[in-house]
């Protein structure tokens, strides 16, 4: 059974991106997608993925704050997207604390140099994040 994800983003690009680089293998599938932190509350609520992506900053409600409202309602596993999320950077240390799993940078350029790299990279997380959720429930 492939892994649920749902993909919390305001970058239409960066939703599509991840979406390409998770399916294909038969391993993950993108149940659904969201712009904002609300939507991506709502989103957990209705689909129940296995795993989220979540954006930090973001309009209406910022992924640290979604994390939190996620973690209250329905506790997800969750691995953080930031351009700011760094080791030892505030916006990674508040999503940590908030309950996210792990984190990436956006800038995928800082992580691999290679597509197929990336790929196998962001599966691994993301494979990693959603077997937290036996910790989590």
């Amino acid at each position: 059974m492939p892994v649920r994800v749902l993909i919390v983003d305001d970058s239409a690009f960066m939703q599509r991106t991840l979406r390409d680089m998770l399916e294909g293998d038969g391993t993950f599938e993108v149940v659904g997608t969201a712009a904002n932190g609300k939507q991506g509350v709502e989103q957990v609520l209705a689909l129940k993925p296995d795993v989220v992506t979540m954006d930090v900053e973001m309009p209406v409600m910022d992924g640290v704050s979604a994390v939190r409202g996620i973690m209250a309602r329905r506790p997800t596993p969750v691995l953080m997207f930031s351009s700011v999320t760094q080791e030892g950077a505030p916006a990674t240390l508040d999503a940590l604390e908030a309950g996210a799993v792990d984190f990436l940078p956006k800038r995928f350029q800082d992580i691999a140099t290679e597509r197929h790299q990336l790929q196998k990279l962001l599966r691994d997380k993301v494979r990693q994040t959603a077997s937290a959720r036996t910790r989590l429930g």
